[in-house]
């Protein structure tokens, strides 16, 4: 059973490389993540290329706010299951 995890990210060069180890230090090992990150404008997605080789799908685009980013998401995921989990969590 594939499992889908969405991170939404903006600006979030602070916590979002923890929030990227959390997801690759599980041993399940059918996990896709996907980032998707709203266009930030500091060092977000130079934190996010450094481990981009464990991140299924990373999207940066301007986006019309989080149920937009959201919904970005939920399109790009083929898991079976279908998770939420935010850059500062």
């Amino acid at each position: 059973m594939k499992i889908s995890i969405i991170t939404i990210t903006y600006n979030s060069a602070e916590t979002i490389e923890d929030t990227i180890k959390s997801v690759q230090a599980q041993d399940y090992q059918d996990i896709e993540h996907i980032i998707i990150d709203g266009k930030s404008t500091d060092n977000t997605l130079d934190i996010v290329s450094r481990y981009k080789a464990g991140i299924s799908k990373i999207i940066s685009e301007a986006d019309d706010g989080l149920y937009d980013a959201l919904n970005k998401g939920i399109k790009n995921a083929s898991g079976d299951i279908v998770g939420i989990l935010h850059s500062d969590d």
